[in-house]
């Protein structure tokens, strides 16, 4: 090793969401680990990823523990050549957690708590604004700080209300109207609102107005509306549903659970937020469900799956047990899974095909094929 001990920092997994959960830590303090060797899962609301040593060492200064949340530029440990070599103390100053490059300046320090988006963060240092007074919770979008610009008052004096009651819908199309039925019947929000970059603001969608297209978001958020259903199905073009996800959380929404009172989900399931089920789904005992996931009406998803983020399960297709399906994968219609099948990643399975064995990252299957030949 021609260096004494190399800085092992958080990667930034989404330009807009510098924060990232420890799902699973693989290392322990004074631990000795190979060059390549996994140290920990992390977690975004878009993605997951793994950290691996870039070389061979000590773990010295581990400044997380499993479940953590971390920001991207932290340090997350050392990789030293002897087990007895410790950081200087300039790196002993950094905060746990919450530090980010800045090209100028260095290192800045973010206060343990806050929520905030890189374009937030650079609008706010510009400005030169106190961190500390940013508000500790709600994600802080950059529309949020050019707010608090245009306002003449302290920061530590204005409101966030929030309305825990109202929802509103993005996207009136015919996923839409399938979301805004699944909600009305759960009975839990209030629709404020649809919005959509392609209908008319004086219009409705089954009695629910159309308020606006995307610029509106920032005015909504102002009002206290915080929750959010993505009813952009992405059948065509699954980059469309994502880009709406990454749009709400730049803005500050939260995308909660949308689930038909007539599925049936076992106690066991996993959900992540922005999972929608649908009328008369079946979802076994521990499934486990990532961000965005569609299970449509009368699918059945079987015990032990596990369905990556934006993965999309059309109305009538049925998963046997222990199926993996990637993230950002179409199920079609109809559609047959064998138990234990792994489905890769942006794969496409087309409508009452049958699937015997896995099937690779970007795979096609067509309409009634049965895989493989």
């Amino acid at each position: 090793m021609n260096t004494p001990a190399i800085r092992v920092n958080i990667p930034l997994l989404n330009p807009n969401e510098p924060e990232s959960r420890i799902v699973s830590l693989a290392i322990a303090e004074g631990q000795y680990v190979q060059h390549g060797e996994l140290l920990c899962t992390l977690e975004t609301t878009k993605s997951t990823a793994e950290v691996l040593a870039e070389r061979e060492g000590f773990i010295i200064g581990l400044n997380y523990a499993e479940g953590d949340t971390a920001y991207a530029g932290s340090q997350f440990c050392y990789l030293a050549s002897d087990r007895d070599w410790q950081p200087d103390a300039e790196d002993k100053k950094i905060p746990k957690g919450n530090t980010l490059y800045r090209d100028e300046t260095g290192e800045i320090a973010i206060p343990e708590g806050l929520r905030i988006s890189k374009p937030a963060l650079e609008l706010a240092l510009r400005n030169n604004l106190d961190l500390e007074k940013l508000p500790f919770g709600p994600l802080v979008t950059e529309n949020i700080i050019r707010e608090y610009l245009d306002k003449p008052s302290k920061l530590q004096d204005m409101e966030f209300e929030s309305i825990p009651s109202e929802i509103i819908v993005y996207g009136g199309g015919g996923h839409g109207k399938s979301v805004i039925d699944t909600i009305l019947a759960q009975g839990i929000y209030n629709i404020h609102g649809i919005v959509d970059d392609g209908l008319d603001p004086n219009t409705s969608v089954m009695g629910i107005p159309v308020l606006g297209n995307s610029q509106i978001l920032p005015d909504l958020f102002a009002r206290g509306i915080r929750q959010a259903a993505n009813a952009v199905g992405g059948i065509g073009d699954i980059s469309s549903r994502i880009k709406i996800f990454q749009l709400l959380a730049e803005q500050g929404f939260v995308c909660p659970p949308i689930i038909h009172p007539s599925a049936v989900v076992e106690r066991s399931t996993q959900i992540s937020s922005g999972v929608q089920i649908f009328p008369q789904a079946y979802i076994g005992s521990e499934v486990s469900l990532g961000f965005g996931v569609i299970v449509n009406t009368g699918a059945v998803v079987s015990h032990d799956c596990k369905l990556d983020t934006f993965a999309n399960i059309s109305p009538g297709a049925i998963l046997a047990g222990g199926v993996t399906i990637g993230q950002g994968t179409l199920v079609g219609m109809g559609v047959t899974i064998n138990l234990g099948v792994s489905i890769g990643e942006y794969a496409r399975i087309g409508n009452s095909a049958t699937i015997k064995s896995d099937v690779p990252d970007h795979g096609i299957v067509r309409a009634g094929m049965i895989w493989p030949d």
